[in-house]
């Protein structure tokens, strides 16, 4: 039995193999609400055998979308949309998840497909808010936020993650990687601050720490919860590995059940030594020097590759991205060349080339 096709298990969760699929932003919503997009986009990749299916970044104040096109999880309207979403992924098998999300200084520019610029308040726009009033390169000086503003943001995390509870989602992750609020917060090359939530380690993972303490006090105590970090800067003086892995140390008596391992996005222009699994060693090391589970991803493409991973011991899931938006059906190909018998949709039976292993 290939590795990757084994259950693995999250509190009172079971997922039937060790493949997830990661939040990538559809930029398709309207006022925060998910539709038909999102729909066949995520059901689809359920359908296609995906063990785990994490929705893309929902911000949990209206001002923390990334886009005006995000979707938002900041009002009871916004539930049932999700809903559906998580009702289908579920249906076919998967486990569905909700990342939470706060997009900080980086917030407030058009969709991923278009040119990368802050929107003003006449094209939909609204002032960016951060640790420190310092802009992301090319964006707009961002507002730093006061004692109040943070108090805000910490409750809006928590209530955002009741509404997804009542949409059905099975856990959550909070979104602190790819240079989004939690993140800047994180690194000294972002964050200013001089009070309590700046300066020196401990201020400095303060927010992150409070934003989980605060979601799994809302959250189901069988249901796991998930948190997404970036473990390098890649720039002198930044966050680092080093850093997260005491991070996670903490986030591990904190209630974290994983940690979805992913890089950088805090500058930009920065050298990343981009190739195959070039994350996956900041995986192993949160998992075997803080004690957690872990996820990796980062161009992690071939059924082998994923294999070698979840076997090796190196992560306890893969998360496969790109290949899934070119490939929906990338998990049964997948145990197709592992050997594996996977569970095809029966309506997808009869396309099985002779001598698959499959459902019968």
């Amino acid at each position: 039995m290939a590795e990757l096709f084994t259950p693995f298990s999250l509190r009172s969760l079971t997922l039937s193999n060790r493949i997830g699929m990661p939040p990538m932003c559809q930029y398709s919503a309207t006022d925060g609400l998910a539709n038909d997009w999102h729909v066949q986009h995520y059901g689809s990749r359920a359908a296609g055998g995906v063990g785990l299916v994490i929705v893309e970044a929902t911000a949990v104040l209206s001002e923390g979308r990334i886009s005006p096109a995000d979707l938002g999880l900041w009002h009871d309207g916004q539930i049932e949309p999700l809903a559906r979403i998580a009702r289908l992924i579920d249906s076919q098998g998967g486990v569905p998840v909700l990342q939470l999300a706060h997009a900080g200084r980086k917030a407030s520019i058009g969709r991923g497909w278009e040119a990368q610029r802050t929107l003003g308040v006449a094209e939909g726009g609204w002032t960016a808010l951060a640790p420190s009033a310092v802009a992301f390169e090319g964006y707009a000086e961002p507002q730093a936020l006061d004692a109040t503003g943070i108090a805000q943001v910490v409750e809006a995390f928590a209530a955002a993650a009741r509404r997804a509870l009542r949409a059905g989602f099975r856990a959550v992750e909070i979104h602190a990687a790819h240079g989004y609020l939690l993140h800047q917060f994180l690194s000294p090359l972002s964050n200013l601050r001089t009070d309590e939530y700046g300066g020196s380690f401990a201020n400095r993972i303060r927010l992150t720490r409070d934003v989980v303490a605060a979601v799994r006090a809302v959250w189901p105590p069988e249901l796991p919860l998930l948190i997404r970090l970036s473990a390098t800067d890649w720039a002198d003086g930044g966050w680092d590995a080093e850093q997260t892995v005491d991070l996670c140390r903490l986030l591990k008596t904190d209630g974290v059940d994983l940690v979805d391992v992913s890089t950088g996005g805090l500058l930009p222009g920065v050298r990343i030594p981009a190739a195959p699994g070039f994350q996956v060693p900041f995986a192993t090391r949160v998992k075997r020097e803080a004690g957690l589970p872990v996820a990796a991803v980062g161009l992690i493409s071939e059924a082998a590759q994923a294999e070698a991973i979840v076997a090796n011991g190196e992560a306890d899931l893969v998360l496969i991205g790109r290949e899934l938006l070119k490939n929906p059906y990338w998990p049964l190909q997948a145990a197709q060349a592992l050997g594996v018998a996977a569970a095809w949709p029966l309506q997808y039976l009869r396309a099985l080339p002779a001598g698959t292993p499959g459902r019968a």
